[in-house]
């Protein structure tokens, strides 16, 4: 059995996925939320990149192609409209994405996790904002009564930065490839339409698979395009 037994939600707040699969946790599964463990994924910058491989760890992601790009944003404005949403898109100009995940880090040692989720989600994909703008993540702490100064520099602390990097060698030891990613020990769910079969499995009491199925070139092992469903980001 693998040694985390507690069903895992890896969510980044980059991804507009992860963004309408925390909507659908706490709307439609308030009672899910607290039982999970909510596991920041986010793209490391060189000095985690670093640290990571020091560790024996590789980041498992690649660029999104522009094709994909084009259909994420068509996809994303059919779902938000279906949630009677609407989306302001932010442009990432010089993301370091340490700068809002390791802020999350602070939030939730405060007790405010959710709220700094909710919070930071509804600045970029709402106000259209740059969460990795460290201006940002200050007005965010200030919002939900965090001290700006140190949730917008939580990038700079070294037991944070270990702490992230803890946490991508989780992200490999657990198999992530994108987001929104939902694990029960081996028992992955991939996507937001994979969410409702997640509970599902919760719900009924499901045991955790106890192994990894072996790779199998019959699901395209090796090839060079994007294989990635609409359902997640990755």
């Amino acid at each position: 059995m693998p040694k985390n037994t507690k069903p895992r939600f890896y969510f980044n707040l980059r991804s507009p996925y992860s963004w309408l699969a925390h909507r659908e946790v706490m709307e439609r599964h308030p009672d899910l939320a607290s039982q999970l463990e909510w596991v920041p994924f986010f793209e490391p910058d060189p000095l985690s990149a670093r640290m990571l491989s020091e560790h024996g760890g590789t980041f498992p992601y690649s660029e999104m192609s522009r094709e994909k790009n084009r259909y994420v944003l068509q996809d994303v404005g059919r779902l938000t409209k279906a949630r009677g949403l609407s989306v302001k898109w932010p442009v990432d100009r010089k993301p370091v994405w340490e700068v809002p995940h390791l802020g999350y880090l602070v939030a939730e040692r405060m007790g405010r996790g959710h709220e700094y989720i909710t919070a930071v989600y509804a600045a970029r994909f709402g106000e259209g904002r740059d969460i990795c703008d460290r201006a940002t993540i200050a007005d965010v702490g200030a919002r939900i009564g965090i001290d700006s100064e140190v949730i917008a520099n939580a990038c700079d602390d070294p037991e944070l930065r270990a702490e992230g990097v803890r946490i991508l060698l989780d992200v490999c030891k657990d198999g992530v490839f994108g987001v929104p990613f939902f694990v029960h020990g081996y028992t992955r769910f991939w996507g937001i339409d994979r969410l409702d079969a997640f509970v599902a499995h919760l719900d009924s009491r499901g045991v955790p698979a106890t192994t990894v199925p072996e790779p199998s070139a019959a699901v395209g092992l090796g090839r060079s395009t994007d294989d990635a469903h609409a359902g997640g980001c990755g």
